[in-house]
């Protein structure tokens, strides 16, 4: 007996979101061209101030997620939220402000603002929820106030000293410390501000954001591993002081030049290593409270 053939699901129609590449364009071009001498200088001081190399890397970095994300930002409906226009009259000004009174920081913040503005006038606040990430990692690359910045790196010189004067007596070296001045049986170490960690701070919490939002959908995990590169940072660079200490009591010589560097280098490493064990330790108090969070391998490959 013959039977009726059974008619397939209708599909749905897809939708085709038009966007204007001119308009992109237009307005990519023209925030380049009114703030180029201050992202000029932005780029010179990445080059210069060996605090802020990272700088290089956020740009790189929050442009490929953004590429990665590039079919769900061309499926979204793009609604311009006039709004925006009243942000770039603000970066606007603040940037003017910025200069007239040399203040950098106030003219480099002003960019990120302007291209928030730009996309709320482009895409609405869909294409800046969608984009918010990309964009929380652009502060990384703003070298902070200098007062704030002195604020910060002169109490963890302080500390730095104080644990590696600590550590030190611990291992029967003879030191006496004078304020971030440490002063052993060789030599006198000074504990600079490119000693204070505040470098490897900065590198280690950009890196945070990185690494947790690549190995960790988990949205707040990303401020767990933050808030945890304060302590692994300042601990790590508190016992690059400490060796700098005891290698100098074998050879003064290790104490600066390209040995010192090196010395930061793996000592960054190594708090790259502890971050990234303190992240699957709590992934592993997580799954143990709720053994629910864990995705069989069937639908992960589904």
């Amino acid at each position: 007996m013959a039977t009726l053939a059974e008619k397939p699901p209708e599909q749905a129609p897809v939708t085709v979101r038009t966007i204007s590449w001119s308009a992109i364009a237009w307005f990519g071009i023209l925030l380049i061209a009114v703030y180029y001498p201050i992202l000029n200088r932005l780029v010179a001081q990445w080059s210069n101030d060996e605090d802020w190399t990272h700088g290089f890397f956020v740009p790189v970095v929050a442009s490929f997620i953004v590429w990665r994300r590039r079919e769900r930002l061309l499926s979204l409906e793009w609604k311009p939220a006039w709004w925006g226009i009243g942000i770039l009259v603000w970066a606007g000004l603040q940037a003017y402000v910025g200069m007239l009174g040399a203040e950098l920081f106030l003219q480099r913040s002003a960019f990120v603002l302007s291209l928030l503005g730009m996309l709320l006038v482009l895409g609405g606040t869909g294409l800046v929820r969608e984009l918010s990430f990309p964009l929380l990692l652009l502060p990384f690359m703003i070298p902070i106030p200098t007062v704030v910045y002195n604020e910060i790196t002169f109490p963890l010189q302080l500390f730095a000293s104080s644990v590696a004067e600590r550590s030190l007596e611990i291992l029967n070296i003879p030191v006496l410390r004078d304020g971030n001045i440490l002063e052993l049986a060789s030599q006198k170490l000074s504990v600079a501000e490119a000693c204070s960690g505040i470098r490897s701070l900065l590198s280690l919490s950009f890196f945070s954001l990185v690494y947790s939002y690549f190995f960790d959908s988990k949205v707040w995990m990303r401020w767990v591993l933050l808030i945890a590169t304060v302590p692994i940072a300042i601990i790590a660079n508190a016992a690059r002081v400490t060796l700098t200490g005891v290698f100098s009591e074998i050879d003064p010589s290790l104490a600066e030049g390209f040995f010192h560097e090196a010395e930061g280098f793996v000592i960054f490493a190594v708090a790259l290593v502890i971050l990234v064990v303190v992240h699957q330790l709590l992934n592993f108090v997580y799954h143990r409270w709720r053994p629910e969070a864990i995705v069989p391998k069937e639908q992960k490959l589904a």
